[in-house]
């Protein structure tokens, strides 16, 4: 039986890819479960530096699997028939916004709904010309999970978020590219995971305590007000200034050295 999610390990690089490729990896009960807890996993895995984030085939991902739901709906014992947000989407956007290392989404063909939600909580995402985004949510009666209600409007402002959940409309990738929704546009659809997984091994050989610092202070100050901000760096900088890395790159600086970081 096929994995329905793929983890590969290279050095301090993991990469997850959703492998459903004639679902269009479209996110089955199978999947989301694997996805959830393999994020649960590398929250306190120090062997993983960096996660890569991609889809088996010519798409990331479908979203919600519909041919599954509509086996829920029809279910007489169905109970709360949208579970699966508080079971699997919300564990899984939660893991993914936290996680304390860089997470970087190689976006190749369609991220619909859920799929594209969960490329949104990337902090870098790479496509090509075969990339889109629909948040195809409304266009089936729903509301916005997986956290895109969060994350849209810190990427392309509340008016256009709105625009995007409400319309329902396609974006393709320059657009996509201009908007924010992709950090970067390749040429070459074949050369997005690579790149993916270049830009990773770069991250994992940089400051990780620090970039997981970085990544908490950014969600904090998003939220917060000032004075927030002010003590989430006061008490960023106190982690970051006792690390190995920080002493170690602070005297290779002074001594004109190329930094070697070790995640410590």
């Amino acid at each position: 039986m096929t994995e329905p999610l793929l983890v590969d390990r290279t050095d301090a690089v993991v990469t997850l890819t959703l492998n459903r490729p004639k679902a269009m990896n479209a996110l089955d009960l199978a999947l989301k479960e694997a996805l959830r807890d393999v994020l649960a996993e590398l929250e306190t895995d120090k062997s993983c530096r960096a996660v890569v984030l991609a889809g088996a085939g010519g798409s990331f991902s479908a979203g919600q699997d519909l041919r599954e739901h509509v086996a829920t709906l029809d279910s007489p014992d169905s109970g709360d028939r949208l579970s699966t947000v508080r079971a699997h989407y919300n564990p899984i956007a939660a893991r993914l916004a936290n996680l304390p290392k860089p997470v970087v989404a190689a976006v190749r063909g369609m991220a619909a709904g859920a799929g594209a939600s969960l490329a949104f909580l990337a902090d870098f995402r790479i496509g090509g010309p075969s990339t889109s985004f629909l948040m195809a949510f409304a266009k089936v009666g729903l509301a916005a999970d997986t956290g895109a209600s969060w994350t849209l409007p810190r990427l392309v402002g509340h008016a256009k978020a709105v625009e995007l959940l409400m319309l329902a409309e396609p974006v393709r990738a320059e657009e996509a590219h201009r908007l924010g929704l992709l950090t970067r546009l390749l040429d070459d659809d074949e050369q997005v995971l690579p790149a993916a997984q270049e830009l990773a091994t770069r991250l994992a050989a940089g400051p990780t305590v620090a970039y997981g610092a970085i990544k908490r202070q950014l969600s904090i100050a998003d939220a917060g007000t000032l004075a927030d901000a002010l003590a989430a760096e006061a008490q960023a900088q106190t982690i970051c200034g006792a690390t190995a890395d920080h002493q170690a790159a602070t005297r290779a600086f002074v001594a004109k050295e190329r930094p070697v970081f070790e995640g410590r």
